[in-house]
């Protein structure tokens, strides 16, 4: 069993909540996205959530094809991305797990299921450079 703590990021909302031009180059967007994260795999995101800490990218569209590094698997969902998270949530049932969106819908499917919900701000917050 893995005691980690489980972060899921919901790819396509947390790089949609800043205008920064990611609809030119979605794929590009989720991957400096994946590369903001990789460092919390083993810094943690002191004090909500230490390390180490598994971190999971949820991608779709245009961003399925961007893959994984070191600290970052990225997940392609092969439909909604939302019930991609929802599944990996449902999936790690005996972990903490903590969901970064700010989509309404999927923080309720996931909390109902025990899942911790953030915004894309607190994670923006902890990631450098701001995705």
């Amino acid at each position: 069993m893995d005691s980690r703590p489980l972060l899921i990021v919901d790819g396509a909302n947390v790089v949609g909540s800043r205008p920064d031009g990611w609809w030119r180059d979605r794929a590009g967007a989720a991957a400096r996205l994946r590369d903001a994260l990789a460092p919390l795999a083993d810094r943690g995101l002191p004090p909500e959530l230490p390390p180490p800490v598994e971190v999971v990218l949820v991608v779709e569209g245009a961003a399925r094809e961007v893959p994984g590094v070191a600290g970052v698997h990225t997940v392609p969902a092969p439909g909604s991305g939302d019930d991609a998270i929802v599944a990996l949530v449902r999936d790690a049932a005996d972990r903490r797990r903590l969901v970064v969106t700010s989509d309404r819908e999927l923080r309720d499917r996931v909390a109902a299921l025990g899942a911790e919900l953030h915004g894309p701000r607190w994670l923006r917050e902890h990631t450098h450079p701001t995705p």
